[in-house]
């Protein structure tokens, strides 16, 4: 029964090593990632494992009162490590192409395929009435709070991977500002009706619209980027989208400060475009400004203390548990 007991403890005290090494790493991830734009901390709660029931729980009777059960419990686990998704800090930079969220949404980005012809040029990613995404054809899309975005050779959009940035295209009726196989055409700002169209599309900034250089461009709270050409006309180059999730903790992290949507996220809910009637939105743009990590170093600093003083504690329960194993083999000398 004693040695029984010994080991018991001893497979207790490694299961509290191991557990506390998890927390360790994630504490380590997020000390390393105290600078990364837009990255999100992550958190490990514990959960107890298994008993063992030396005796069952007896009620009580005419004669004697109840007792509880005995029980031994068996370690720790990891019950969860959580994504905790609480804004950061914002952090003026004054560069034009750089944008935070001030809110809950995400910037959309996509890789793959580029389609020339076709339905909403470039994409084929369609959206369903209630704002989902019903079709993205071959391109795969990710979600992401990093808004350091800069220009590609082309002028499309794109984050400091490559993923090329999703939005809106806008029509005056007459014209859209990102047409159908791709060129762009200028679209009056000050034309009360501008309306967003269907579907999603690669956002671009060129040098030049209809034969008119780009002078400047700006983007409002509302994603719309508008740009001013040679003679001071005022277009529209289109406008930015954001997702929203039921679950932000539920988004599955891929690196490159990317996310997936996963089967415990929910779908993403991409807001409305400029000139829709059911607004749904993820929160402001704000131009010249990036979101910071949300990594608390005086927080995870204490963490680190009193995970790694836990994770001695567990290492001497082994100690102790093999000196007396030791004891109780010298006894029969």
């Amino acid at each position: 029964m004693g040695c029984s007991i010994m080991i018991r403890g001893m497979y207790a005290g490694i299961s509290g090593m191991k557990s506390q090494q998890t927390k360790l790493d994630v504490i380590g991830n997020n000390l390393a990632n105290v600078g990364t734009t837009g990255f999100k901390s992550s958190r490990v709660v514990f959960k107890d494992m298994l008993y063992q029931n030396s005796s069952n729980a007896v009620g009580a009777s005419n004669n004697l009162g109840g007792s509880n059960a005995k029980q031994v419990g068996l370690g720790v686990s990891v019950g969860s490590i959580d994504r905790i998704m609480g804004q950061g800090m914002m952090q003026p930079t004054g560069r034009p192409l750089d944008v935070a969220i001030d809110g809950n949404g995400f910037l959309m980005v996509a890789k793959g395929p580029i389609a020339t012809t076709g339905q909403n040029a470039g994409d084929g990613i369609t959206l369903g009435a209630d704002g989902t995404i019903e079709n993205a054809g071959d391109r795969e899309i990710f979600y992401t709070r990093d808004g350091s975005l800069s220009l590609d050779a082309e002028g499309y959009l794109v984050t400091s991977s490559g993923e090329r940035v999703l939005g809106y295209a806008v029509t005056d009726g007459t014209n859209n500002s990102i047409e159908n196989d791709g060129s762009m055409s200028i679209v009056d700002a000050e034309d009360p009706d501008l309306k967003a169209t269907d579907g999603l599309v690669s956002l671009r900034i060129p040098d030049e619209i209809d034969g008119k250089k780009l002078m400047s461009y700006s983007i409002g709270k509302d994603g719309l980027i508008t740009g001013v050409v040679e003679g001071g006309q005022m277009t529209v180059l289109g406008q930015l989208a954001t997702a929203s999730f039921v679950n932000p903790e539920g988004l599955e992290a891929t690196g490159n400060n990317m996310y997936l949507n996963s089967a415990n996220s929910g779908s993403p809910i991409v807001s409305s475009g400029i000139g829709a009637t059911d607004v749904r939105s993820g929160g402001d743009i704000v131009q010249g400004m990036l979101e910071m990590s949300n990594v608390d170093i005086a927080e995870q600093f204490t963490d680190l203390i009193v995970t790694s003083r836990a994770f001695q504690a567990s290492s001497k329960i082994i100690s102790t548990s093999d000196e007396i194993l030791q004891d109780v083999v010298n006894l029969k000398r």
